[in-house]
């Protein structure tokens, strides 16, 4: 029997995978031309939410590292540069890999205790309160994609997310 920490990071691992094996089905049915959509002009355009949804793991990776502001929108830039919709998917899917073997590099005393502090925020989180915040983070920008492809006409529905 696994112990409880191992198997609640799994759980938590499960769910992220779940959520990425998910937006990448509803990133798959983007076509090319509906990119610029942008449901009102103080929101992100529909090409911006899949380049940040396929960054989360790797720019939510770099920023508990603590890198600095720089490193972090170097990172952000490598995602909004790309042409696409594939090499998103190829990059969301190594950022969950690097994520995932960061944590599970972590010792069980790290992870629950050991605080890093993002360059935005003035107070510090552990790797565990991180790898929740990545999955809500992930789930949260999935439910906007899937939203934005509802009011693009897409066929879309609950089974999409599951």
């Amino acid at each position: 029997m696994m112990p409880a920490l191992q198997q609640m990071k799994s759980t938590l691992y499960d769910e992220m995978e779940l959520i990425v094996r998910t937006s990448v089905n509803l990133l798959s049915k983007i076509k090319q031309e509906d990119l610029e959509f942008r449901p009102r002009e103080n929101m992100r355009s529909l090409r911006e939410l899949a380049e940040h949804l396929a960054a989360i793991p790797a720019v939510d990776l770099t920023i508990l590292q603590q890198k600095t502001e720089d490193e972090v929108r170097t990172l952000e830039a490598v995602y909004a540069a790309e042409e696409k919709v594939d090499a998103l998917i190829a990059r969301m899917q190594d950022g969950v890999k690097a994520l995932r073997d960061y944590m599970d590099g972590l010792t069980d005393d790290e992870f629950l205790h050991l605080q890093t502090k993002p360059f935005y925020l003035d107070h510090a989180a552990t790797q565990a309160k991180w790898l929740v915040e990545i999955v809500t983070h992930l789930q949260h920008h999935r439910g906007q994609l899937f939203t934005y492809l509802k009011m693009q006409g897409y066929e879309v529905n609950m089974f999409d997310l599951y």
